[in-house]
């Protein structure tokens, strides 16, 4: 099957209480470890890239890579969107790549710029048969080249429920990113973690059906900082969004989910692991291959958490 939109992802999604996942992916290991928990899983799919992973790889390398992984799993519905695009340009230049989606953030804009900004991305994408997620509101915390608010009370940028109906209306856009409390990265948290679900319920109210999209979702998983520590590294206070939280948001029209940090921490820990085990080794076949077997199984784990894993076929 050929690439899709999340059309079709995000009205099965809503529906039936589960979010997709939405994998970051910069290199091929990682594209691997995705492919393999979605294949055995049987879950729909979406890989993002970043401007940072275009710099890093070059657009050609990661497209050709992502359509290895679509002639392979033809019964899996997989789309590809660009996140965090932060100029119409950005988007253009995506969306002629042969992307399925695209993500305009202007969120750091004010009300009547973001939405002006984010038209001017959704008249062109539409016209193409690209769909567009857009923000409201502000993420904390850092990931790449995007920089969220650093203001300790991340409550003063959470998405305004009054704003979305006139937001959508005016730009036409197919998803939304709203801020709820969640952060990039892997220090998200300075304490328990808590997610603002009254304002996804308010917003779910205003509009019935829309899909939703959580950002900065990665849970920072004790299993991999617990190795990245012992073996050298250094995060002890690393924090991210409980699972439970996760799985809540996906019973409440979140219909996508972002995780990168987590992929990022799983393929880091097993390199650390090998390299202290066999201090010898410089063969990068051995200890990217356990990192990719890491990604693999921590994937099909979200998969889970998320709710979507056996639903491929509804998505199609």
């Amino acid at each position: 099957m050929a690439l899709v939109t999340t059309k079709k992802m995000f009205e099965m999604a809503y529906k039936n209480g589960y979010a997709v996942g939405a994998f970051n992916v910069n290199n091929m290991e990682i594209t691997q470890g995705i492919a393999e928990a979605i294949a055995q899983e049987k879950a729909p799919l979406i890989l993002q890239v970043s401007r940072g992973a275009r710099e890093y790889a070059k657009i050609s390398y990661l497209k050709a890579i992502i359509n290895v992984v679509v002639e392979e799993n033809p019964d899996i519905p997989i789309a590809i969107n660009l996140d965090h695009g932060d100029t119409f340009e950005t988007c253009k230049q995506f969306v002629e790549d042969g992307f399925t989606s695209v993500m305009i953030d202007a969120s750091s804009k004010p009300f009547e710029e973001n939405i002006k900004a984010t038209k001017q991305v959704v008249d062109y994408a539409h016209s193409k048969g690209v769909v567009v997620e857009a923000e409201l509101g502000q993420l904390g915390g850092i990931e790449e080249d995007v920089v969220g608010v650093e203001d300790d009370d991340i409550s003063k940028h959470l998405a305004d429920p009054n704003q979305v109906e006139e937001f959508v209306s005016k730009t036409g856009v197919d998803s939304l990113a709203v801020a709820i409390g969640t952060s990039h990265g892997a220090y998200k948290f300075k304490k328990e973690p808590k997610l603002a679900f009254d304002v996804i319920e308010e917003i779910q109210k205003k509009l019935p059906g829309f899909p939703l999209v959580m950002h900065g979702s990665s849970s920072v998983l004790k299993e991999f900082k617990d190795l990245i520590n012992k073996y050298g590294g250094d995060m002890p206070d690393a924090m991210g969004v409980p699972e439970e939280a996760v799985s809540k948001a996906a019973k409440m029209g979140v219909c996508k989910v972002n995780i990168d940090t987590d992929l990022r921490m799983a393929l880091t820990a097993k390199i650390r692991q090998v390299f202290a085990e066999k201090p010898g080794e410089f063969d990068p076949r051995k200890y990217l291959g356990p990192g990719r077997d890491a990604i693999r199984e921590m994937v099909r784990h979200k998969l889970h958490v998320l709710g979507c894993a056996g639903k491929a076929a509804e998505c199609l």
